[in-house]
């Protein structure tokens, strides 16, 4: 019976991964090389290795706090995992031999009974220098963004930046705080999203219900469009050299509330793709060139590598590890190991990682079963195929609910998903339940994760309420005095009252139940 799991890594993935072993009654170890918790969201003076070093939104914590006392109980910071193998009775046992390496060289290992690789997918970046002909010619510096700390040591310099990511473009907005001039390069465009929305609210906040989500499924094109339209509203993308020439649902948007402004006062210059190098000089796509170039940033992302695992592990299914549900690899006779936080989807990603680590704690106490390994291998190929399939045109674009090349997550729906993975530990909320006795609990409102708490394991007495009263957090901190009633947000929209209108919603609920069915 598995007991003792090791737990890789103690970043985002890793710390929900611990908490779902606790819940389900296992013994959690959890192996982090670097000096302390929080992963890729613990800042770091010197980037250390296999990790990238930006800080996206994810949620405070003070270390001391008691809150993450127990964490450290669990982890043995300072100790990176060399390689962890199949015992020799692992036939019967499933149990795994995990070889570890402190700080002090000295090195380690020890039997588990399951295994939960929450490495993360930006440990090895991305540096393609063999596209930019003439970088041996550079004479000034470059690097990858991973190294960048702050803009102090580009005061006064001429800095390209490449890639529009949102981490290439939040780096191009410090840098033009003192910079001379910064040069924002992109291949195509990008869709670019506020973090805030109408009257200052958060915009994942504004549009991430079920229902949004379903009319995006069931009227992708005219979804789109609406959305472009809103953006554009906020400033014309054409006007300011931005517009890509893919819809807003065929790749990851760019996150930024200052990069228009930036680029308006001309702080920020868009440029195309690099040609070539020559000497100080950069000699762009459509024939302009930038002389006298002091710094370049490659913000050309990372590709995520595991070389502690065993080779039949590392198996590839296109572009992407062949995993069931992005989790568990289909040909282990005993499915004791999984892979947590491969994917990405819309708004945070901690619930994704959560409702991985959940499942995945399920089946190694065998509470839940997975499918055989034919059927998990059948399911993997038609998804695969499925993907390429929409990547016929151009390998490098991106389909509305997948990104499909090399070095990328796979991107997916995230209600979708979520609902596919709960379903498989019971959590999955009852739709045809919920819409005739309390619709407005799941399906209007924001999308987030105590809708899986309502029921089945795991169950929190306070999910409802929690639901309910998620406006009401958001909107306090700013004016304790303001009644958000009063405000006239769209909090909890009122459920329809036609049979019409029911019916309309039941069909659309069971449609998206059924839409991400892999």
């Amino acid at each position: 019976m598995v007991q003792k799991v090791a737990v890789i890594g103690a970043g985002m993935s890793g710390l929900t991964s611990i908490k779902s072993c606790l819940e389900e009654g296992l013994e959690p170890t959890c192996f982090e090389s670097g000096p302390d918790i929080g992963g890729l969201w613990r800042f770091k003076e010197e980037p250390e290795p296999g990790r990238a070093n930006i800080v996206c939104v994810f949620f405070k914590f003070n270390p001391n706090s008691s809150k993450f006392a127990f964490i450290f109980a669990y982890g043995c910071l300072k100790t990176a995992v060399v390689s962890i193998r199949q015992t020799a009775d692992y036939a019967d046992t499933g149990q795994w031999v995990v070889e570890t390496e402190g700080r002090d060289g000295r090195q380690e290992s020890e039997i588990f009974d399951a295994v939960m690789v929450c490495a993360g997918l930006f440990n090895t970046p991305n540096l393609p220098l063999k596209d930019f002909p003439g970088i041996e010619s550079f004479t000034g510096k470059y690097f990858h963004s991973r190294e960048y700390q702050n803009a102090e040591d580009m005061r006064g310099k001429r800095v390209v930046v490449i890639g529009i990511g949102s981490s290439g473009g939040d780096i191009a907005v410090e840098i033009s705080q003192v910079a001379k001039q910064v040069y924002l390069c992109s291949r195509s465009g990008a869709w670019v999203v506020s973090r805030v929305g109408p009257r200052g609210l958060p915009v994942d906040m504004m549009y991430s219900s079920r229902m949004d989500q379903m009319l995006k499924s069931l009227f992708p094109s005219q979804s789109s469009r609406t959305i472009e339209k809103m953006l554009n509203n906020v400033f014309d993308h054409e006007l300011y050299g931005l517009k890509p020439q893919h819809s807003i649902s065929e790749k990851n948007t760019v996150v930024s509330d200052a990069l228009p402004a930036r680029i308006i006062s001309g702080r920020i210059q868009l440029k195309k793709n690099i040609k070539e190098f020559r000497g100080s000089t950069l000699v762009f796509d459509d024939g302009s060139a930038v002389d006298q170039v002091d710094v370049v940033v490659f913000a050309t992302g990372y590709k995520y590598s595991f070389p502690f695992l065993p080779p039949n592990l590392q198996e590839m299914s296109g572009y992407h590890l062949c995993l069931y549900k992005h989790v568990f690899p289909p040909r282990l006779s005993k499915p004791t190991l999984a892979m947590v936080g491969l994917i990405f989807g819309q708004g945070s990603q901690s619930p994704l990682a959560e409702m991985q680590a959940r499942w995945a704690t399920r089946v190694f106490k065998g509470l839940a079963r997975l499918p055989t390994k034919e059927m998990m291998l059948d399911k993997i190929a038609t998804l695969t195929g499925t993907m390429h399939q929409r990547y016929k045109k151009n390998s490098k674009d991106h389909c509305p609910l997948y990104t499909c090349y090399e070095g990328t997550p796979i991107q997916v729906n995230s209600v979708s998903y979520l609902d596919s993975v709960a379903s498989q530990i019971g959590v999955k909320p009852n739709m045809a339940l919920l819409l005739l006795k309390d619709p407005r609990l799941v399906l209007f409102g924001p999308f987030t994760s105590y809708q899986y708490r309502l029921s089945g394991p795991g169950r929190w007495a306070g999910a409802r309420q929690a639901i309910f009263s998620q406006w009401d957090r958001v909107v306090r901190p700013f004016n304790k005095k303001v009644d958000p009633k009063a405000l006239k947000i769209r909090m909890v929209p009122k459920a329809p009252s036609s049979v019409v209108g029911m019916v309309l919603f039941s069909s659309a609920a069971l449609l998206c139940g059924s839409f991400y069915n892999t």
